[in-house]
């Protein structure tokens, strides 16, 4: 099975299929003043509304990657991208890429439950595995792999070219074995209960699936 155009829902945030007439332009905002957030992406950032909006165009609508724009339900705006990608309903393996939460977005508890909700998506699916893969030296994505529950496999040496620079690739992946007690550990730090007045957690997400995780990340 392969996505298929389902909105993806939480309490949290609403993952719809990327359209340049919905989203560009509102994405758009969200980046602005923010150049950071494309320095480990293959393309952007992006001059103009219009530049922005045609590379939407240009990938919306493709099966792999699969692009979804995020909408935080805190502000009600789209505020973030992310994609399945290398997807191989054969070998049941999907990889979730080109993330870039614009900083309304990073940190927040609508950006975990994407995340959560493409897991969960993948593995209801029948996927054995849940790939992500980042720039070994992009410490916050390696950070955020592990404590979402992704398990560290290692890096691969010089596995591409990328703005003109080297770039090794640190792997991390969830199996289906793993998923039911990862499920369960998203599902009870996403819990309003988990939250007091200030919007606080009292329990760490990360904590809760360091229980799961076959392998931590050395470099961390």
């Amino acid at each position: 099975m392969r996505p298929d155009g389902a909105v993806l829902s939480g309490r949290y945030a609403t993952l719809e299929p990327l359209s340049a007439v919905t989203h560009a332009a509102l994405l758009y905002r969200a980046y602005v003043a923010a150049d950071q957030v494309w320095d480990y992406l293959p393309y952007g950032p992006f001059s103009s509304a219009a530049q922005y909006h045609r590379w939407v165009r240009d990938n919306e609508g493709q099966t792999d990657p699969y692009f979804y724009a995020v909408q935080n339900h805190a502000t009600g705006q789209w505020e973030g991208v992310a994609s399945f990608l290398r997807i191989s309903p054969v070998d049941g393996s999907i990889e979730v890429g080109h993330i870039n939460f614009s900083p309304a977005l990073q940190r927040k508890v609508a950006a975990t439950e994407a995340i959560f909700l493409m897991m969960r998506w993948a593995f209801d699916a029948g996927y054995r595995r849940f790939e992500w893969k980042c720039d070994a030296l992009n410490r916050p994505s390696r950070r955020a792999a592990q404590r979402l529950g992704l398990s560290y496999e290692g890096v691969f040496r010089q596995a591409a070219i990328v703005k003109g620079r080297n770039r090794d690739t640190a792997w991390f992946a969830a199996i289906d074995a793993e998923w039911p007690a990862l499920k369960e550990a998203f599902e009870a730090w996403l819990s309003p209960g988990n939250f007091n007045a200030q919007g606080q957690q009292k329990e760490r997400l990360g904590d809760l699936t360091a229980l799961v995780r076959a392998a931590n990340d050395p470099m961390l």
